[in-house]
């Protein structure tokens, strides 16, 4: 009994060293579109972020970037080796480390990164990664035949989160602000501005309408109801207050 209590444990072991030591994956979602995920251990737990890229006629469109260098270098390889094309730019949907880590080495490479001027401005203010250029204001985007928005409805799991919608796909890469159906609750709410974060969600659904993919910034994406699960959570977070 002794030798299979030692065994479960040493399988135990070999199995939460492989999930913090995880780094990154790729998963094809439909076309040209592709999720990746990349890891953080965080007070003992691996972390998962969810970004997307787009395959372009013109070259490939990152929408958030890794943690850090450690996980974007990795990508920016796995996708010349995938699909022959280099990363032409990327957009950080938000100034944390897990959409932003990876925009310092993005530029060394001679890829064009993206954020918002509110963006910009709590990178500078913390000392984070910044990226080249920065968008004014709500602007669409149209790259190798693939046409895409960015669009700010207002504050949430951030003062800054904004999103991107793909209109033709019907395709909304949510970030942060959006909580994926696996969420019990609403992560890290250091910067959050929970108050508004209804009314943000209420704003993305009159603009989009249904979406056929919503990608949230953590956990799984197969369920199109993140949205609505989002006010859910909000609801019994402030109920709880």
């Amino acid at each position: 009994m002794r030798g299979v209590f030692t065994t479960l444990f040493f399988v135990t072991f070999l199995t939460n060293v492989f999930a913090q030591n995880k780094k990154l994956e790729i998963f094809h979602l439909t076309g040209d579109f592709y999720v990746y995920k990349t890891y953080q251990p965080y007070k003992g737990v691996s972390i998962s972020a969810n970004g997307v890229y787009v395959v372009t006629k013109k070259g490939v469109v990152m929408l958030d970037s890794p943690w850090d260098i450690t996980q974007t270098e990795p990508l920016l390889d796995s996708i010349m080796k995938k699909h022959n094309k280099k990363v032409v730019m990327c957009i950080a949907t938000h100034s944390h480390e897990d959409r932003t880590g990876g925009l310092e080495i993005l530029k060394k490479n001679g890829i064009k990164t993206y954020t918002t001027k509110q963006t910009d401005k709590i990178c500078a203010e913390r000392g984070f990664n910044r990226a080249e250029f920065l968008i004014e204001n709500d602007t669409t985007f149209t790259i190798g035949g693939h046409t895409f928005q960015t669009f700010y409805a207002g504050g949430g799991h951030t003062p800054d989160n904004i999103v991107v919608w793909f209109p033709k796909e019907k395709f909304l890469h949510g970030g942060c602000l959006i909580k994926s159906v696996d969420a019990t609750n609403l992560g890290n709410l250091a910067d959050a501005d929970v108050k508004s974060w209804p009314s943000t969600i209420h704003h993305i659904q009159q603009k989009f309408g249904k979406a056929n993919y919503v990608i949230p910034g953590h956990d799984g994406w197969d369920d199109v109801k993140s949205l609505e699960h989002t006010l859910k959570l909000i609801e019994e977070y402030q109920a709880k207050k």
